[in-house]
């Protein structure tokens, strides 16, 4: 079962299913983007692991006990939640992790031919502007951050300091991606599943350690980026993109700021949840 949650096993099976459905209609011209959009998955994993992995080395400062701290300012933290979620809940939630990629391949399948070029493009701009922003506030999550004592953390100072890994936190893509699911749900039941696979998603981004929930906050208004990005609505996605960067920025440099106003910093990261609750809705009607 472990080995083929394994995301490369995922990623061929995703690959030899997405070519076997092409086949089954070749009048279909639409069908081939499904392809092309697994193998650039594939190959994008690859290329962002080696681009991230040298950016570790331009930049060994992270921000992560800034987060961390931005988290308890918030009151509540990944620790916290997956203390709450241990057992046979965190086995399962391991398992909504891994299952982003096969969830992005089958909203592409289900699609429409009209709008799969418009959620590749989503992706595609996800994908692009990712890395930009992992590098614009450098983090590795809790987990990398403080070992095994993660789920019981010390105290820390707000600074930064030299870590060795993969910038990968800030903003959480998972959020991001399976919000987009949402975005691009049709009918009743599909906009149902897409809501429960992204409640697990920003369960499972906690429970792993791979990211602070302030990452998450950030990663609705990223996704809401991404999905205005695919369906060219280009002066929301450029606003969706400022409100991301006004985040990373604000915690880069004000982070002493916010936590000393918890008050305004939960009150924007409320506005934001409600914001991207708010463009959810405007896409559905």
């Amino acid at each position: 079962m472990i080995g083929l949650l394994n995301p490369a096993v995922i990623g061929i099976l995703m690959f030899l299913l997405a070519v076997l459905w092409m086949l089954q209609d070749e009048s279909d011209k639409s069908r081939p983007i499904l392809a092309a959009a697994v193998i650039l998955n594939l190959f994008y994993g690859s290329l962002l692991s080696a681009v991230m992995g040298h950016a570790d080395s331009l930049l060994p400062w992270k921000y992560d006990y800034s987060l961390y701290r931005i988290d308890a300012a918030l009151g509540v933290s990944a620790a916290s939640v997956a203390l709450d979620f241990g057992g046979a809940w965190r086995v399962w939630l391991n398992v909504v992790y891994e299952l982003l990629l096969p969830m992005m391949i089958l909203w592409l399948a289900l699609h429409r031919k009209r709008d799969r070029a418009a959620l590749v493009f989503a992706y595609v701009a996800e994908m692009l502007a990712g890395p930009v922003l992992y590098m614009l506030l450098p983090a590795v999550g809790p987990a990398s951050t403080f070992g095994a004592s993660w789920l019981h953390p010390p105290s820390v100072h707000l600074e930064a300091i030299r870590l060795s890994g993969m910038p990968n936190a800030f903003p959480s893509l998972h959020i991001a991606t399976a919000l987009v699911l949402v975005f691009f749900a049709g009918d009743r039941i599909w906009r149902a599943i897409s809501i429960a696979f992204l409640a697990g998603t920003a369960l499972s981004t906690l429970t792993t350690g791979e990211h602070y929930v302030i990452d998450l906050v950030a990663g609705l208004s990223f996704g809401c980026f991404a999905a205005a990005a695919g369906r060219r609505k280009i002066a929301q996605a450029a606003a969706y993109l400022a409100i991301t960067v006004f985040w990373s920025l604000a915690i880069r440099f004000g982070a002493d700021a916010l936590i000393l106003h918890a008050g305004a910093l939960q009150s924007s990261a409320i506005l934001t949840l409600g914001m991207s609750i708010g463009a959810v809705w405007r896409a559905w009607r």
